[in-house]
């Protein structure tokens, strides 16, 4: 029924060994195999309706912005990854409580990540000109993400880290037009690419790239990007260096082209963009990290509706996130079952691929001198040292198991 195509960017594999020296020890300590990979917790906490900003919107109203979070029950790490989702609808419609994100961030939560699913402006103002309005919705949506995760970040320094997230490992994705935020978010990080019939000296859409929806003097980057059914502008504005990107989309979406097309609402042609294929043919040309998953034969973000779909969708997002933000992780198919965490790992198999060897040594010296929350400390005494190469060496070439 479906066509996978997953395409991994083989910068991932040369970017592997710096990413793993500028991750933390408690990170290390987290990525055990199975967490941000399988669904390890059967309870979550859910917090509604935290507000995190405030911008005029569409209307010339100002608007509040709220988001739910969402976080595993009887969990000890504080320093989580933490995944923002948007909700679709055409900016015309939708909400943060919509079944095309809320299933997913409860299975984020589940697997140990921070989850989020965000309200943002809606609103498309002048149906006479379908394009531009579109496009500062968009924009409206990229300012309100970016605050978002700057809520966050804030939090995490000045309150005490209330949430448990990790502020170095951040993941925006969405779903249709919340895929549109996420995308625009990562990669127009030029005022010149923003379309110059967007005005912005108009109220709320003012500030720049940043906007002002909140949080101001606080990064809003982020480590990936997850795009279910979504498009960018142009493909071209992804460059090197840039953040990596999961998608997953139908073959047959006539709302949101799979290749470069049109938009369209209700049979009416919006405006050109370039859909999910040839945003990954870009990230592969320029080396950004990314793995596509193609629906073949479906239509317009079919999570919503198919439980196929949705496991399709779910496997294909986990994947390759959970590799982003566990650099260690062994890469594994585009789908999986999230519910089957494999037997692997043993003392000294830090790379957790079922056997210890000189991959697993790479790591341990990376984690020289680690004092605490460290994965390398084989021999439990507190810190990564010369004992603990012992330790290695001697289980070295052992398959786990």
């Amino acid at each position: 029924m479906y066509l996978h195509h997953m395409a991994q960017g083989f910068f991932v594999r040369l970017l592997l060994p710096i990413s793993l020296l500028l991750m933390g020890s408690q990170m290390w300590a987290q990525c055990d195999g199975a967490r941000y990979r399988y669904r390890i917790f059967e309870e979550i906490i859910v917090d509604t309706d935290v507000l995190y900003g405030a911008n005029v919107g569409a209307s010339g109203a100002n608007e509040e912005l709220r988001m739910d979070i969402y976080r595993p029950a009887n969990d000890g790490e504080e320093e989580r990854p933490l995944v923002i989702l948007a909700h679709g609808g055409f900016f015309l419609a939708g909400s943060k409580d919509g079944t095309d994100v809320v299933p997913l961030c409860e299975d984020l939560a589940r697997m140990g990540y921070v989850a989020v699913s965000i309200s943002y402006r809606l609103g498309i103002d002048n149906f006479f000109d379908l394009e531009t309005s579109l496009l500062e919705a968009v924009l409206r949506g990229v300012h309100d993400a970016k605050a978002a995760i700057r809520f966050f970040r804030e939090s995490h320094t000045l309150d005490g880290n209330p949430w448990g997230i990790d502020p170095q490992r951040v993941v925006l994705g969405g779903s249709s037009a919340g895929a549109f935020i996420a995308l625009h978010s990562a990669y127009i990080d030029d005022l010149a690419e923003v379309p110059d019939v967007i005005d912005l000296t108009q109220p709320g859409l003012q500030g720049g790239l940043e906007g002002e929806s909140g949080h101001p003097g606080y990064p809003s980057d982020v480590l990936s990007i997850i795009n279910i059914s979504g498009a960018l502008g142009d493909a071209d504005w992804m460059e090197p260096g840039d953040a990596g990107i999961v998608s997953t989309h139908g073959t047959q979406d006539n709302v949101v082209p799979f290749g470069t097309g049109m938009v369209q609402l209700l049979g009416l042609n919006v405006t050109q963009v370039d859909g999910s294929w040839p945003i990954h043919i870009q990230a592969e040309e320029v080396g950004v990290p990314h793995a596509f998953t193609a629906l073949e034969g479906e239509g317009h973000v079919p999570h919503m509706t198919d439980a196929q779909a949705y496991d399709v969708t779910r496997a294909a997002v986990m994947s390759f996130t959970s590799q982003q933000v566990c650099p260690q992780y062994p890469s594994i198919p585009a789908y999986y079952d999230v519910d089957a965490p494999p037997a692997v790992g043993c003392s000294g198999d830090l790379s957790l691929d079922g056997t210890v060897a000189v991959e697993d040594l790479l790591l341990l010296l990376a984690d020289f001198g680690c004092g605490s929350f460290c994965s390398s400390d084989l021999d439990a005494d507190g810190a990564v040292t010369v004992t603990d190469v012992l330790v290695l060496l001697g289980v070295f070439g052992t398959p786990c198991g």
